[in-house]
């Protein structure tokens, strides 16, 4: 007999039972319910959200998120609650504090005008970026374009990580590629067109590469790989990028229009700070961010943080994945488990998450 689980109807109006102490309504009628995820669990449903307030209220607040905890758990069949308390995203008092030059911020500023130009017969541009690296990126970016190949497109992977790159490994494809007519031709792996930085050094050389060097490795692949032809033109190059938002990052942008950045992030904080930075970047230089991803979702690293941050932020949220052995597994056997394993669990998420991203795309 299964027991009855609270929606989020219910979870609202029980939120709306805790009274803000300054406005004097429920605590969602006044706003402070942001984020707001909540989602069916094995053990029942889990609930959270985030409650921003005032600099200097956080004191005041802090009864009345434990308030609200303490009203969701009452719900029958809540089995987790986190309500977080932030004064984060209100401005603060503009205090005289040290910072970069203008010179250096200058450089995180789209330059207009700048030359950009597509990659030769390819349709749309898709960046995968993360804001820090051990949150799984590239493993995303993989499963993601064999998932949008799953779909019937033509997709190629570009690994743009020139100090850390992984998809030689990841799609188990090694040597140097063909070089014919002026253009480099990209590897066939798992119905994929793939280059890397890794196919064009040895497995032993250390990428000590100092900016301008690792930007014109990224010019090199982007522009001397023939991705397609005039007649069979690629549907969508997915760039799996460096963590962070350094000079590869600001080379792409600005040698070639992107259609879009997919931000990936485990659920923890520290993983959430680092995509907004990342967010930021892709905000200032006018790149849509299509969504984020959670990765690694599970007991571990928890689950829901990136829901909630992608709220904050106002973009939409394309799915969570589990920590699964199997992925890393897949990955390091050299085949994408979309690939391996089409009618699992994994599978059918990344299918969700491409489903979405090709209906922004428009392929």
């Amino acid at each position: 007999m299964s027991h009855p689980t609270p929606d989020r109807a219910q979870v609202l109006a029980a939120l709306d039972a805790v009274t803000d102490p300054k406005s004097g309504q429920g605590l969602a009628a006044a706003g402070l319910v942001q984020g707001l995820t909540v989602a069916p669990a094995a053990d029942g449903v889990r609930a959270g959200f985030v409650m921003e307030v005032p600099p200097g209220e956080t004191s005041t607040y802090a009864p009345v998120r434990d308030a609200a905890e303490a009203a969701l758990k009452a719900l029958p069949g809540m089995a987790r609650v986190s309500v977080v308390l932030t004064a984060e995203a209100v401005q603060k008092p503009r205090l005289r504090t040290a910072g970069l030059s203008p010179q250096a911020v200058h450089q995180i500023r789209p330059n207009a005008p700048v030359p950009t130009e597509r990659p030769a017969h390819v349709r749309r541009v898709l960046a995968v970026a993360s804001g820090k690296g051990g949150v799984g990126k590239s493993t995303v970016a993989v499963n993601l374009a064999a998932a949008l190949a799953a779909r019937g497109l033509s997709v190629g992977v570009l690994d743009a990580d020139v100090y850390g790159p992984s998809l030689p490994t990841m799609l188990g494809v090694s040597g140097k590629p063909e070089y014919r007519d002026g253009m480099m031709e990209p590897h066939a792996a798992h119905g994929l067109r793939v280059m890397s930085v890794g196919l064009l050094t040895e497995k032993t050389d250390a990428m000590v590469w100092r900016g301008p060097m690792a930007s014109q490795a990224i010019t090199q692949m982007l522009t001397q790989t023939r991705w397609g032809t005039e007649d069979r033109p690629l549907d969508v190059l997915v760039v799996d990028l460096p963590p962070g938002t350094g000079d590869v990052q600001l080379t792409l942008i600005q040698k070639t229009p992107l259609d879009g950045a997919v931000i990936v992030s485990t659920p923890q904080e520290v993983a959430l700070a680092d995509a907004r930075r990342a967010h930021a970047l892709f905000r200032k230089v006018k790149v849509p961010t299509l969504g984020l991803i959670e990765n690694m979702s599970g007991d571990v690293f928890g689950r829901g943080g990136a829901e909630a941050e992608a709220g904050r932020l106002g973009v939409p949220f394309l799915g969570d994945l589990p920590l699964d052995a199997a992925l890393r597994q897949a990955g390091d056997a050299g085949t994408p488990l979309v690939s391996s394993e089409p009618d699992g669990e994994t599978a059918r998420r990344f299918a969700v998450v491409a489903a979405r991203v090709a209906d922004v795309l428009g392929v």
